[in-house]
């Protein structure tokens, strides 16, 4: 039904942004890879993939996913086509690895890493591999890369979006000041969450 929405980044948080476009705010669910590369962006493009919120096996809501890149929404039905995939899960994996990583874990058989994403069990992971494999083996995922200012807040918004993710937020405040002392200063959004992960 939508194919992109553009306008005005009205709002953003690690999991979702409002885009504004002619007197009407489009609330995204987003990636962390998104986010990071939207992040300090005034106007944006964002790919959309419109789904359902099931529960008991009902549909109760519809609600809008957006990727900054093309490939990362590709990664994410491909993702969701899975069985015991949702679409929750599928933006937490992008949340977890980004499109190109996820595409090379599932082409190499790596279990292992996919089973590092909280919510993906041995059963899902293997699965994954199994029936994206082939799947994946003519497409490229290649993100295009962007750049993103460092604030001072980035601590603060990882942790949020940790919370958000579902992770205890005393264990991830301890990860996240583990983390953010190996990186440094400079790290991301996106770099402190994607090891604290390692970690939690």
């Amino acid at each position: 039904m939508y194919e992109f929405i553009e306008g005005n980044l009205e709002a953003l948080s690690p999991t979702h942004a409002v885009i504004g476009n002619q007197g009407m705010g489009y609330h995204l669910s987003i990636s962390l890879s998104t986010y990071e590369r939207i992040k300090g962006q005034k106007q944006v493009r964002l790919f959309a993939e419109l789904a359902f919120r099931i529960e008991n096996q009902s549909p109760t809501a519809m609600v809008l996913y957006g990727f900054s890149d093309p490939s990362e929404r590709e990664m994410f039905r491909l993702l969701t086509s899975v069985s015991g995939v949702g679409n929750n899960t599928g933006l937490l994996m992008l949340s977890s690895l980004d499109a190109e990583s996820l595409s090379s874990a599932i082409l190499n058989g790596n279990v292992g890493l996919l089973k590092s994403i909280k919510g993906i069990g041995e059963k899902t992971a293997q699965r994954i591999v199994l029936e994206l494999r082939d799947k994946l083996g003519g497409k490229k995922f290649q993100l295009h890369a962007t750049g993103s200012a460092h604030t001072g807040s980035n601590l603060d918004e990882a942790l949020t979006a940790l919370s958000v993710l579902g992770y205890n937020k005393a264990a991830s405040e301890k990860a996240l000041l583990k983390v953010s002392k190996e990186l440094g200063g400079s790290a991301t959004v996106e770099e402190l969450i994607k090891n604290s992960l390692k970690i939690l």
